[in-house]
């Protein structure tokens, strides 16, 4: 599923929730700029499966269309499917790399993330009898499946042997700024495979 279609699923689901929510407050939510919430929303309307509807002169209701609930459906159907196969990745791909580390007695794994991915990753780690020393993130998230957050410039106040880099998208400059706050490159493992490590970053430019 590509970003594209996820977003549109955010939006649309977004405004069956809350017919008044605004364009910033659904910016905020889906972590996104105001312009392009603003493109996203004029594509949906553009295709019938948004409404809008003046209710006062500076105020707009978004309805969600019977095309549309058609869509948010097939949508939903096709991210559930995407998640399930992209579980199915990530679990094979944590095995991996992990099944070498606990039989060498490294089974402290802390996780950098709070979105998706980070659950894949939680997940994943349960299923290898492993539960995350801690979850770091640069959001203000006070928790995420009951544990707290941490800021990335706390992480010297705790022990862990393996970084999971939580995110699915190309994040190679994330990689680099974590080892700028004091992460061993060797601690870090990014669930994609393709990102390039920090030491490596000038050889592939």
């Amino acid at each position: 599923m590509d970003l594209e279609a996820r977003r549109d699923l955010e939006v649309l689901q977004a405004v069956s929730e809350n017919q008044r929510i605004t364009q910033r407050s659904l910016a905020t939510r889906m972590g996104i700029a105001l312009g392009l919430t603003n493109i996203y929303l004029k594509r949906l309307v553009r295709k019938g499966y948004i409404k809008c509807v003046n209710i006062q002169s500076n105020r707009i209701l978004y309805l969600i269309t019977p095309r549309g609930i058609a869509e948010k459906t097939r949508l939903t159907y096709e991210f559930m499917d995407y998640s399930l196969r992209l579980y199915g990745r990530v679990r094979q791909h944590l095995r991996a790399v992990l099944e070498p580390c606990t039989q060498n007695g490294m089974r402290n794994i802390a996780i950098y993330g709070v979105g998706e991915a980070a659950e894949l990753a939680y997940l994943a780690l349960k299923e290898l009898g492993l539960e995350p020393v801690a979850i770091f993130d640069a959001t203000e998230r006070p928790s995420f499946l009951g544990m707290p957050v941490h800021r990335i410039s706390d992480q010297h106040l705790v022990t862990y042997d393996v970084l999971i880099v939580a995110t699915l998208e190309q994040h190679n400059g994330l990689v680099a700024r974590l080892v700028r706050e004091g992460i061993p490159a060797e601690k870090l493992l990014p669930l994609r495979p393709d990102a390039v490590p920090a030491e490596d970053e000038g050889e592939n430019r």
